[in-house]
């Protein structure tokens, strides 16, 4: 398995790429407000990540047809926009990818839409706590599989379960590239992780069982029990004093 070292010019180039990604999840974040379709979510994103000089990374790979992904409640990943008006208590999971100057961009969020749930809101909660428990385990010398233990253990500490079959990835010349990143598992597993890799982790976490299935449309991934589902993700960089998440404001 070859992962990637990148260089200060490349790091640069997906940090840029990033941060169009980071902005665009920010303005759908709120926009997305009940009433509003998923439809037109996606066209603003591509609009927004257009003008800015990139190019919607999802659209057209492997056949998706959008260029965001946006999932509702049990929806865990891959929802594809639609005329499907957000309606207020559900939860709206966004998957954003962007290529600039031949590198990709990734990273997700899961809002709120209108007044949700405690329940929901704690699930939204948690996941985003395992993401960041999950980068600072990305340290020059650690394993893969620390990161991977790091999410699992705080997300069933808090009673949720996390996906089994969908994983993290690196990224860079790619969107995805080597290597896969679990959000389960044994620490000190795996590769050891050194400055240049980049890596994009994303925890998946369901309210109730792990296990999820695909809907006929190919693309769609929701939880087997119909319990929600929430998504966060960044894409990070290891450096010699630790991660640099390249994905959110002013890194």
């Amino acid at each position: 398995m070859m992962i990637f070292i990148r260089s200060e010019k490349e790091i640069a180039s997906i940090h840029r790429s990033n941060q169009i990604v980071c902005e665009t999840l920010q303005m759908l974040k709120q926009a997305a407000q009940p009433g509003v379709t998923t439809r037109s979510l996606d066209q603003l994103a591509e609009e927004y990540i257009v003008a800015a000089g990139g190019q919607p990374a999802f659209k057209g790979y492997h056949g998706y047809p959008a260029s965001i992904c946006a999932s509702i409640d049990e929806e865990v990943v891959h929802g594809i926009p639609s005329g499907r008006i957000l309606r207020d208590g559900e939860i709206l999971s966004l998957d954003v990818g962007v290529r600039w100057n031949g590198y990709y961009g990734d990273a997700a969020l899961t809002v709120p839409i209108g007044t949700i749930s405690p329940e929901k809101a704690r699930l939204l909660t948690i996941t985003e706590e395992a993401l960041y428990q999950g980068i600072a385990k990305a340290q020059p010398g650690a394993r893969l599989s620390d990161i991977s233990h790091a999410i699992q253990n705080h997300v069933e500490q808090n009673g949720f379960s996390v996906v089994r079959v969908l994983v993290g990835h690196g990224i860079g010349h790619d969107l995805h590239e080597p290597p896969e990143i679990p959000n389960y598992g044994l620490p000190g597993r795996g590769p050891q992780l050194r400055p240049g890799m980049c890596l994009a982790i994303e925890p998946m976490v369901n309210a109730g069982r792990y296990e999820v299935a695909t809907l006929p449309d190919g693309w769609t991934v929701v939880t087997s029990d119909h319990q929600p589902s929430a998504h966060f993700e960044h894409t990070i960089v290891i450096t010699e004093n630790g991660p640099r998440i390249l994905s959110s404001r002013d890194n």
